[in-house]
């Protein structure tokens, strides 16, 4: 079997995978994703399994924005991983996944992230557990009760806003802070703004995209970097509520809307799990933010099978905010010893205890508090993809 780029003569073939994998797609829906897929295919971001002529396999790398510590780098989001019925259990998809790291690489991707269907393929390609979506369910009429704090002026907006919606989520996640939330490329956000049944609202600091999910409201993305943005995108989400009874919204683990409700108790809520992985340390390292209090060196040593380059001893120095990995070489110091997988989760902001109890972190302590306060993070995204 061959490792190639997926072209627009494979389409109808990968289009079959993905109803074999995922379901029916509606008519209307396939001459969209065919649209969506032709930029993937020119950038070399649609990789296949061929067995002679034939598709076996395919996944689409997306070309994401991710922050961390509200520091933005790109990321490669793999999606559309799949396998024919008849291929699967011969080792086809561990093969694909392979190839699909080493393109992220090719491309200049120094972390990757992905929605698992299933574990084991994953974490066998580095892939490790990181965060999650959250969605919770809230009753309409609680939200349309948030007061007001100041003016705020909303407009709607559509597929000429895409830039400044992409320079909000920059300035938003930056301050805030944010680990995990990624935002698609503007040409992409210029296709999801054209959708004929989402609800699309900007201020200056915010934004909300919404819909109606039979007789309640379905929020995609809420957006804010101040109260009084929170306070105007939510009650107007909330204004529904003479007729929509539910809102199921995607938001962080944090999000000030749990603050501005009015009553608080039992919440309904939805994780969808997503895994990252760390392609390249030294890259990553330098691309991540830190808290700018944190000041000092660790030594750990990681294990990539996959990515030779990141195996071995590595001196993480952190200061003022940023971060700089410096290979070790053969040097005796040691510290934390973490498979790529283990050393993922660390950058994502999973407790060094819970690594080590997880058997995902060994060796010495000595480094582990300055490790947890410098990767610390509550990951989370509010896209699925």
């Amino acid at each position: 079997m061959d490792i190639r780029d997926v072209t627009s003569d494979d389409l109808d073939t990968v289009l079959d995978l993905r109803i074999r994998a995922f379901g029916p797609i509606p008519a209307a829906e396939r001459e969209r994703w065919r649209k969506a897929a032709l930029p993937a295919l020119t950038e070399g971001r649609y990789v296949g399994v061929f067995d002679g002529l034939r598709l076996v396999a395919a996944a689409r790398l997306r070309p994401f924005t991710q922050w961390w510590h509200g520091k933005p780098q790109p990321m490669a989001g793999v999606a559309a991983v799949t396998v024919n019925p008849e291929d699967r259990g011969k080792g086809v998809g561990g093969r694909l996944m392979r190839a699909t790291v080493e393109r992220a690489v090719a491309l200049g991707d120094a972390v990757s992230a992905l929605y698992p269907a299933t574990t084991p393929l994953y974490r066998s390609a580095g892939y490790e557990h990181a965060g999650a979506r959250h969605r919770v369910k809230l009753r309409a009429e609680s939200l349309r009760t948030i007061p007001p704090s100041g003016e705020v002026k909303l407009r709607r907006m559509g597929p000429g806003d895409a830039a400044e919606l992409v320079s909000v989520l920059r300035r938003v996640h930056g301050a805030a802070r944010a680990s995990g939330p990624v935002s698609w490329d503007e040409r992409t956000w210029v296709r999801l703004l054209e959708a004929e049944d989402d609800f699309l609202y900007l201020a200056p600091d915010g934004y909300v995209v919404y819909r109606w999910d039979g007789q309640d409201i379905e929020v995609d993305n809420l957006v804010a970097g101040s109260e009084e943005t929170s306070r105007a995108l939510w009650s107007l989400v909330g204004s529904a509520s003479s007729m929509a009874e539910y809102v199921t919204a995607s938001v962080a683990p944090d999000d000030p809307v749990l603050w501005l409700l009015r009553e608080r108790s039992t919440e309904q809520a939805e994780l969808v799990r997503w895994m990252s992985r760390v392609l390249d340390v030294a890259a990553a390292v330098e691309r991540r933010g830190y808290p700018a209090v944190v000041a000092g060196d660790a030594v750990v040593e990681v294990a990539d099978r996959l990515r030779p380059g990141n195996t071995g001893r590595w001196r993480l120095e952190f200061s003022g905010g940023a971060g700089h990995a410096t290979p070790l070489g053969d040097s005796a110091e040691s510290g934390p010893v973490l498979s790529i997988n283990g050393f993922s989760a660390l950058y994502a902001g999973i407790p060094a205890a819970t690594l080590r109890r997880s058997g995902l972190m060994s060796g010495h302590e000595r480094y582990d508090e300055l490790l947890d306060t410098a990767f610390a993070a509550k990951p989370y995204m509010l896209d699925y993809f």
